[in-house]
Parts: structure tokens; sequence; C-alpha cells
């Protein structure tokens, strides 16, 4: 039975129930001597005695008619409100008007939705925290994977690699002549050799970057070239200015120095490289620039599994940064990294 149909059922029955009680007291208290006269007196051509129970009745269904709507509309309503609330609906449930009834039914449904809110953001954060550790764990296995391989190539290939380069130097020393074909070809052996080292050595800073650890850009930057040094046969050159910066900003522009001076052992086959860190117009500048071979840098970029230029753009992007690349085939490359440093 519908909410309608039940308001017009209780008004149609208290309306009876109201008019046989009316009806008794009036008779008990003004009893009639001939009870015919309800039905011989008419009203409209209607007996009297029908008039009263059908105006009772009628007023009882069309009380009871507009309560079932009335009604039915507050639990539309409700119903409403409680699938906002099914839904996650965000924000606060309006208020309504001159239904203090209502009124109090929406304070409790307010209330479950706030719970239901705070237990969802809850269940988010926890699951956040979970992804979180979970990365953080795979990240620690993969660094532990990295510097282990990073020692074993260093204690074996890179080891014979130069080992390797000492015996092909020495017998290309002590020939008398370099020039005649088994010369040249030993001589390009060598030469494979030296570029083998470069891309090695490319890959231990890949597989083990260094850390700051405690020290400055400056610091740290200083120490990297000055390792290098020792181990290429690159002519290095800086100049390293002192600057005040927060540590994330350091540590991205240290890891941008590693991904890049990496790129060009691998790639850039140069004789000569040079860094720049000065601060310019309330902007941290950071130059790369070598004397390489090049290379095109829209075609390297879109190229699959390009992740080192895509990585140094990144981590330029998070310091609120910008970086650029210029790049001429057998004219070198140029990298530069500006960085405004917040007052």
């Amino acid at each position: 039975m519908s909410t309608i149909q039940r308001s017009i059922l209780t008004s149609f029955l208290f309306s009876i129930a109201i008019l046989v009680v009316v009806s008794l007291g009036f008779f008990l208290t003004f009893p009639l001597e001939d009870w015919s006269l309800l039905w011989y007196r008419k009203l409209l051509d209607v007996p009297f005695v029908l008039i009263v129970p059908s105006m009772a009745i009628l007023t009882g269904v069309l009380f009871g008619f507009f309560i079932g709507i009335s009604r039915k509309k507050q639990l539309k309503e409700i119903e409403r409100r409680l699938q906002l609330v099914e839904e996650g609906t965000q924000g606060e449930l309006e208020s309504l008007v001159n239904d203090s009834d209502l009124d109090e039914i929406l304070k409790r449904i307010q209330t479950i939705k706030t719970m239901i809110s705070e237990q969802v953001k809850r269940s988010q954060r926890l699951a956040t925290e979970k992804a979180e550790d979970h990365e953080k764990k795979i990240h620690e296995m993969v660094s532990r994977e990295r510097n282990r391989l990073a020692r074993e190539l260093h204690d074996s290939v890179s080891q014979q690699l130069f080992a390797a380069s000492m015996l092909m130097s020495a017998i290309t020393e002590t020939r008398d002549s370099v020039e005649s074909a088994e010369g040249k070809q030993l001589k390009m052996v060598e030469n494979m050799i030296h570029q083998s080292q470069l891309e090695m050595r490319a890959l231990l800073l890949h597989l083990r970057p260094a850390a700051l650890k405690g020290k400055t850009l400056q610091e740290g930057m200083k120490e990297l070239l000055n390792e290098l040094m020792q181990k290429v046969p690159i002519d290095i050159t800086w100049k390293i200015e002192e600057i005040d910066l927060d540590k994330g900003v350091e540590d991205h522009l240290f890891r941008i120095l590693q991904e890049s001076v990496s790129n060009t052992l691998r790639h850039a086959k140069c004789s000569k490289l040079e860094i720049l860190l000065i601060f310019r117009d309330d902007f941290v500048i950071l130059r790369i620039s070598d004397n390489g071979i090049g290379f095109d840098v829209n075609s390297e970029r879109s190229t699959p599994g390009s992740y080192g230029l895509q990585n140094m753009y990144d981590r330029a992007t998070e310091i609120g940064g910008t970086l650029k690349i210029v790049s001429l085939l057998n004219s070198g490359t140029k990298l530069e990294v500006k960085v405004p440093k917040m007052r």
C-alpha cells in the first residue's frame, strides 16, 4: 500500500470514528422522539442522515489525500538526500525551510554523511600509505640491486677493460710502424677499448649515482668532476659559484648534471666538457657544453625508451625550472637549466 493510499484510509477511518462519537454524544444529549425524521428531513433533496456521513467521509478522504501527497514529497526528499550520501556527494546538505521534523532527519543524515566521508578519507589514506610503502620497498630493492651490479661491473669488467687498455697501449708503443694494416687495426682496437671504458664509466654513473650526502651542490659537483678528470681522457673545465639553494633544488640539479655527463661519456665522443653554475637575474643557471658529434634533439626525445632526456626534463619541471638543449651535428651540444630562486 502506497503512502497516499495509507493516508486516505487512515483519514477515512478517523473521520468515521469521529462521526460516530460526535453523533452518539449529540443524540444522547438531545434524544429524538422520532428517528424517522433523520430520513425524511432533506437538504437539497438528499436525506439528512446521508449528508452528514457523506460530508464526513469526503472530508476525511480529501484530508488524507493531501496529507499523503505531503508525506510522499517529504519521503522523496529524504530518499534524494540519502541517495546523495550514497553517491558520496561532497559538501553540506541544504536545510529544509519551515520543516523542523525533516531538518532533524537531515541533521542525522549529515552526521552519517560526515562519518562516511571520514571513513573514505581514512581508507584512501591507508591505501596511499600502503602504496608509498610498497613503492619505497621496491625502490630500496632496485637501489641495492643496482649497487650490486655496479660493484660487480667495477670489480670485473671495468678492471679487465683497464688492463686491456694498458696492454694495447704497450703493444702500440713498442711497434715500429703504426701505419701498417696491422698497426691500424691495433689502434682501432685500442680506441674501441677506450670507448668501452667511457661507456662503462657512464653505465656505473647510471647504476650507482653519487648522492650529495650532506655536501652542498657545489661541493658535490667539484668532487664528481675531479673524479671524472682522473678517469676519462676529456678536458673538463668548470665555473661553479657559491649559491644558497634548497636541498630539493640542489638534489635535482645534481641529478641532471649526472645524467647529462653520463650521456656525454656514452654518446658525444667529445674532447672538451664545460660546466657552468651561476646565479643571474634571480635565476640559477646550470649549463653543460661539449664539442662532440651532437644529435637531433627532437627525434631523440620522441624515441621510445629515451628515458634519460625525459628524466632531465621532468626533474627541471619539478623544481619550477626549464631545460633547453641545443645540439648541432658535429658541432657539440649545450644543455641549460634555468631555475628561479625564490626570495
